[in-house]
């Protein structure tokens, strides 16, 4: 069974190399390396102050960097065909257009921080599947970020990292222009090795490795990408986001994190009850997840995918007949259980799924696709990896 392959960072890594030496004349100085995302559970819940619990992938994004002496900043990509070329007075909001933005907004905003960014050059090659709700921005920034930080000779620790993941979420919302509420940077740069990580957005953001368990249950996390285009500047989640913060000034309360389901109930606008309801029973879900996977109720978990995904579709209003396909079909096939995952508005659905059942899960699935009269999905398997990291000097 053809899955997407998330590559061997070494050979990924050399490539980037190759790549940056062909296009600027001589090797980097640094590679780094950013993972993408699948989220397990907690959809929406980051700008609301709430819980999620993302795993890292296997799929990547590498950044190969060195400096300049000038204040020429030089971005390409072997994903893209136009290269970029700025100066580092023109990084900012209004600067920079397209895939570049999220380049160039991080080191704008890493220089706004404080951060003596040079003029710099830069190649990214990556693996995430771009446009399919797993984070293949988050990785493109985080990646770069890191490099920067290299060739600044700063070690990332645990201060710095939390650090790069402001710069990097100030990169998407204000440069970028797609609003983000922080998830998906936050577990790029400090996810661990074959664990969840449980965020909470309240306050400072706190976070703590949730372990899955997986192989010796014998279960394994496939992603569907529907290939149905997903975009966060298209204005589906800008509009969401302004539907939960109308409901928490509705409320009196700084965010739905404050709010019960008995307060959300009161509401009078059914669309602003609707999206609030989603908040306040997905909080919930994220707790009843962890909780599951320390006793390793696979029930239960399967229970939550089940109601997450019911409330984005139906409350939250971000699924489409792929996904809802895609969902429905991996739980006939054996899965057990299955939800939306990421944004919405097309992108990837997530299955648990017995290691036994994959083959069977993902036949099931592209021959439900075919018989709707969609176009072929393309699936990954979800093995959860390690943060962002340096891999070289060059």
């Amino acid at each position: 069974m053809a899955f997407v392959e998330p590559g061997d960072p070494s050979e990924l890594a050399d490539t980037a190399r190759t790549a940056f030496a062909e296009a600027y004349g001589g090797p980097p100085a640094v590679v780094a390396r950013a993972p993408g995302r699948v989220n397990l559970i907690g959809e929406h819940t980051d700008y609301n102050r709430g819980l999620v619990l993302p795993v890292a992938l296997p799929h990547a994004t590498y950044a190969a960097m060195s400096p300049r002496p000038d204040d020429v900043v030089r971005i390409g990509s072997l994903e893209e065909a136009e290269p970029w070329t700025g100066t580092l007075g023109a990084l900012g909001p209004g600067d920079v257009e397209g895939w570049a933005a999220y380049v160039a907004g991080v080191l704008w905003a890493m220089r706004d921080a404080g951060y003596d960014v040079p003029g710099v050059d830069i190649l990214v090659h990556g693996t995430v599947p771009l446009g399919a709700g797993l984070s293949s921005s988050a990785a493109l920034e985080c990646s770069v970020a890191l490099a920067a930080c290299g060739v600044l000779g700063i070690d990332p620790d645990r201060a710095t990292r939390h650090e790069l993941v402001t710069a990097c979420i100030r990169a998407e919302s204000e440069v970028a222009g797609a609003p983000t509420g922080g998830m998906d940077q936050t577990v790029s740069m400090l996810a661990s090795a074959g664990a969840a990580l449980l965020i909470d957005f309240e306050g400072l953001v706190e976070t703590a490795d949730v372990a899955l368990g997986l192989e010796r249950a014998d279960l394994a996390l496939l992603v569907t990408d529907t290939r149905v285009s997903h975009a966060l500047v298209d204005g589906g989640y800008a509009a969401r986001r302004a539907d939960c913060e109308a409901a928490a000034a509705t409320l009196g309360v700084p965010s739905l994190r404050q709010a019960t389901l008995e307060d959300v109930e009161g509401l009078q606008d059914e669309r602003i009850r609707r999206r609030a309801r989603h908040i306040v029973t997905e909080i919930a879900r994220v707790r009843d997840t962890v909780d599951a996977l320390e006793t390793r109720d696979w029930t239960a978990i399967g229970r939550a995918f089940r109601d997450s995904h019911v409330s984005m579709r139906d409350d939250f209003e971000i699924s489409c007949p792929e996904l809802d396909v895609a969902v429905t079909t991996a739980v006939e096939a054996g899965a057990v259980g299955a939800r939306m995952t990421g944004g919405g508005f097309g992108g990837s659905s997530i299955a648990l799924v017995p290691t036994d059942r994959l083959d069977a899960a993902v036949r099931a699935i592209d021959a439900a696709f075919v018989a709707a009269g969609f176009g072929a999905p393309q699936h990954l398997r979800a093995e959860p990896a390690a943060a962002a990291s340096l891999l070289s000097s060059g």
